[in-house]
C-alpha cells in the first residue's frame, strides 16, 4: 500500500511540477489536506495561491504549490528588509539627531542660527524635542537671533517611494520619508498626527477634536456634528493633497466610543521644526527668525545630540506593527551607509546585495521599496522561505525572531498584527509570522511549531484575491493544518 502511495505521489509531481512533495518524511496527511484547501476554497476560484513550506531544520522543501512563482508579497517585504538591515547596520546601530550653532552666546543670546540635523531616525517624539530644548536653555540661551534651520540633507529629498498609490499620500502608513521626521506616539507612526474624535456634550454640538502631538502645524476644518445616542457614526478624517489641512466631517453619536485616525502630514522635516520651535517657546526660548531648510555649515558645533533606541529594539514596532514608514528609512539608511546616498535606489542595490547572501536568487524577483507597498513588488513565495531558513544561522536571529507577530497573543508590541488571528488554543502562540495585506493580496510568512514539536517554514502569498479578510482565513487554515503534524 505504502509502495502504491508513493507511487502516486511521484506521478502527481510529475504531471503536476507546481505541487512538489516529499512523501518519505511522512507528511502525506499534510500534503492532502493542503491540496485539497487549495483546489476547493471558494475564495481562491480565479486567485493565485504561492506556497512553500520547509523543515527549519534541513530547509529541505516538503511542500510547494506554485512555490516558483511571482507574487506580491505585500509587508513580506518587510521580511528582506529586516534580514538585510540587521546584516548591514547590526543590532545596536542608533539613529543620530543633533541641535548645533554657528556662532556664540552674547548676553543670553545666540547671535547666529540654530540648526536641527536628522539622520533618519523615525523613532523623534515631542519629548524629545522638550529635551533638546531644555538642554538648550541649560546652556544659558534664552534668545535666538537667527534662524532655526533644519538639516534633511543626511536623505535625498525624494518623499515617496516609486510606486506609492497616490491614494495613500495623506495616510500614516504611506507618510512622507525625510531624515528629520516625528511621530505622534511610542508606535512611531513617522510623519503622522494623530486624530481623535469626541462627540460634544449634546446634540447639536460639534465634535470636539484633539490633535497628538499638540501643534499648530496642521489645521483642523471640524464640520462634523454630535447626534442622538441612536443616530449614525459616521466620520471621515481626511487631509488636502499637497497641504496640511485636516476636514472633518460626518456625524458621532452622544456616549459612543471616540474615533482614531493616523494622518500623515505634508512635509514632515517642516513638522519635526515646528515641533522643536514649539519646545524652545514652552522653554521660554525666544526665535527672531524663521524655519528654513538648509544645510550644517562645517564650523557649527555641537549643543546637544540624542541616540535612538537601538535597531534591535526598533523591529518591533516596524514588524509587529508592519510600520511602512520603518522600511524606507531602512533603506535609505543602508544606501547612504554602504554607498554614500540615502536614495531609495541605493538602498535597493544594497538590499539586492544582501538577500543573496541567505541564497536568494534576485534575477526571479523584482524590488521596487522596503515596505512591500508596491504593486510592482515580485517575489516567489520558495524566496522568502530560503530567507526564513537561512537568517536562522545568524547571531542576529533572536531579534529578527522575537520581532515577529506572535498569532493570538494580546498586546499591539507582543502579537503585533497577529494578535486577533489564530486564537485556537493549538496554535495560539506557536506561529510567528509576519503578515502583509495589499488591495487583492493577503501574506504570512514565518514559523510554525507542530504537535509532533518540529519546527516549519512557510511562506503563503495569495494574489488577485476579491477579499483579502477571506485570504486571511485561508492562511490561517493552512498554518493550523501544519501546527497539526
Amino acid at each position: 500500500m505504502k509502495k502504491v502511495l508513493k507511487y502516486a505521489l511521484l506521478l502527481l509531481f510529475v504531471f503536476f511540477p507546481s505541487i512538489q512533495v516529499n512523501a518519505i518524511n511522512g507528511h502525506e496527511k499534510m500534503i492532502q489536506q493542503l491540496n485539497q484547501l487549495i483546489k476547493n476554497d471558494p475564495d481562491l476560484q480565479g486567485a493565485i495561491a504561492g506556497v512553500s513550506i520547509r523543515t527549519a531544520s534541513s530547509g529541505e522543501i516538503i511542500y510547494q504549490h506554485q512555490g516558483d512563482v511571482r507574487l506580491r508579497p505585500a509587508s513580506n517585504m518587510k521580511l528582506l528588509t529586516a534580514a538585510a538591515a540587521l546584516n548591514v547596520l547590526g543590532e545596536n546601530y542608533t539613529f543620530t539627531t543633533e541641535v548645533l550653532a554657528d556662532s556664540q552666546v552674547k548676553k543670553k543670546t545666540l547671535k547666529g542660527n540654530l540648526y536641527l540635523k536628522g539622520k533618519g531616525d523615525p523613532t523623534l517624539l515631542k519629548s524629545d524635542f522638550d529635551t533638546f530644548a531644555t538642554a538648550i536653555k541649560q546652556l544659558g540661551i534664552k534668545k535666538i537671533k537667527g534662524n532655526l534651520v533644519v538639516d534633511d540633507s543626511w536623505y535625498d529629498d525624494v518623499r515617496y517611494s516609486l510606486d506609492l498609490p497616490w491614494s495613500d499620500e495623506t495616510t500614516y502608513y504611506g507618510a512622507q520619508i525625510s531624515a528629520l521626521t516625528a511621530s505622534p506616539s511610542t508606535d512611531y507612526d513617522a510623519g503622522s498626527v494623530e486624530v481623535e474624535v469626541k462627540p460634544g456634550k449634546s446634540e447639536g454640538n460639534k465634535v470636539k477634536v484633539e490633535i497628538t502631538p499638540k501643534t499648530e502645524y496642521v489645521k483642523i476644518i471640524n464640520h462634523a456634528v454630535t447626534v442622538g445616542e441612536k443616530g449614525k457614526k459616521d466620520i471621515t478624517i481626511e487631509r488636502e493633497h499637497a497641504k496640511n489641512t485636516i476636514i472633518i466631517k460626518g456625524t458621532l453619536p452622544l456616549k459612543s466610543k471616540a474615533k482614531k485616525e493616523w494622518v500623515g502630514v505634508w512635509e514632515p522635516t517642516r513638522y519635526a521644526a515646528a515641533l522643536f520651535k514649539q519646545s524652545l517657546l514652552e522653554q521660554g526660548i525666544q526665535v527672531s527668525g524663521k524655519i528654513i531648510i538648509g544645510v550644517v555649515p562645517n564650523n557649527a558645533r555641537t549643543l546637544a545630540a540624542h541616540q535612538s533606541m537601538p535597531l534591535s529594539e526598533l523591529l518591533v514596532p516596524f514588524m509587529k506593527l508592519s510600520n511602512n514608514v520603518h522600511a524606507e528609512v531602512l533603506i535609505k539608511e543602508m544606501g547612504r551607509v554602504v554607498k554614500g546616498e540615502g536614495s531609495w535606489e541605493k538602498g535597493l542595490e544594497v538590499l539586492e546585495t544582501e538577500v543573496t547572501k541567505f541564497g536568494l536568487n534576485t534575477k526571479t524577483m523584482v524590488l521596487r521599496d522596503g515596505s512591500g507597498v508596491s504593486h510592482v513588488d515580485l517575489i516567489p513565495a520558495s524566496q522568502i522561505s530560503q530567507l526564513l531558513f537561512a537568517v536562522q544561522k545568524e547571531d542576529w536571529f533572536p531579534v529578527y525572531f522575537y520581532s515577529l507577530p506572535v498569532a493570538g497573543v494580546n498586546g499591539k508590541l507582543e502579537g503585533g498584527s497577529l494578535r486577533n488571528r489564530m486564537r485556537n488554543l493549538t496554535v495560539q502562540g506557536k506561529v510567528k509570522a509576519k503578515t502583509g495585506t495589499l488591495s487583492t493580496v493577503t501574506s504570512l510568512s514565518g514559523y510554525v511549531n507542530t504537535k509532533s514539536e518540529q519546527t516549519l517554514i512557510f511562506s503563503i502569498l495569495l494574489n488577485n484575491l476579491l477579499d483579502e479578510e477571506k485570504g486571511k482565513m485561508i492562511e490561517d487554515k493552512m498554518v493550523m493544518v501544519l501546527a497539526s503534524q
